[in-house]
């Protein structure tokens, strides 16, 4: 990165020089040379600001447009919606819930994916040919279940 580069993008994220040397680790000294140019940045350093900048998360085409606000401590998707981490983590039990609900009452609803446009991630340096879980039809689960019905049948008549 070059050090005009560094410093705007400095200036845009941090209000003073004692807040960034807290965030980045180091003496206000550290922070006054790297802006005025002259020490080298430490490349970590650039590194953390461009993940500070991009809202800590991964640069990969599926994450664009989502944000992290610091300050609120939320998740900010491209529409606009806004999600905390409690929220974020009840999500697992409402996951849970779902499916004992449906194990309960044996429904066969199988919700339609309808987003299934981004492209796999890579992975051990080439993408991915198809995806690694698939959703199970209707149909194939009647299948299993006639199946399993017969076993029972076979192994309950003597």
């Amino acid at each position: 990165m070059l050090h005009e580069s560094f410093v705007k993008l400095f200036w845009r994220h941090f209000d003073s020089i004692n807040q960034a040397a807290a965030w980045f680790h180091v003496r206000p000294i550290t922070i006054k040379r790297w802006l005025d140019g002259e020490i080298d940045v430490n490349p970590m350093a650039e590194k953390l600001l461009i993940i500070r900048a991009r809202g800590y998360l991964p640069d990969d085409t599926r994450w664009m447009g989502f944000r992290v606000d610091e300050e609120r401590c939320i998740i900010i998707t491209p529409e606009g919606r806004v999600f905390s981490p409690k929220e974020l983590d009840s999500w697992a039990l409402r996951f849970d819930e779902y499916h004992a609900l449906k194990r309960l009452y044996q429904l066969d609803y199988v919700p339609v994916r309808s987003n299934v446009v981004t492209p796999l991630p890579f992975r051990g340096g080439r993408r991915m040919t198809q995806a690694q879980q698939q959703t199970v039809t209707k149909e194939k689960k009647k299948a299993v279940r006639k199946a399993q019905a017969k076993r029972a049948n076979r192994s309950a008549s003597p």
